[in-house]
């Protein structure tokens, strides 16, 4: 199973869940989490399907959030 990990700039609970509804939609709900505690608030994707890291990225800027492709696994 392929991650995506992106450097955010997602920095609380109330950030998480203003870009749920865009995540869901992209990546599909439960395969993605936000590590709000790690300095780099680091986004992790489970990519399944069609979902691309640009598409996270686009997804996220729709949302008010930055997102820099970090590692893919």
């Amino acid at each position: 199973m392929e991650t995506l990990q992106f450097k955010t700039n997602i920095k609380c609970s109330g950030c998480v869940s203003k870009a749920t509804p865009f995540l869901n939609n992209t990546a599909g709900a439960n395969n993605w989490s936000v590590d709000v505690q790690s300095n780099d608030k680091v986004l992790t994707v489970v990519k399944e399907g069609i979902a691309s890291s640009d598409a996270i990225i686009q997804s996220l800027a729709e949302a008010g959030f930055q997102a820099h492709l970090i590692g893919q696994e």
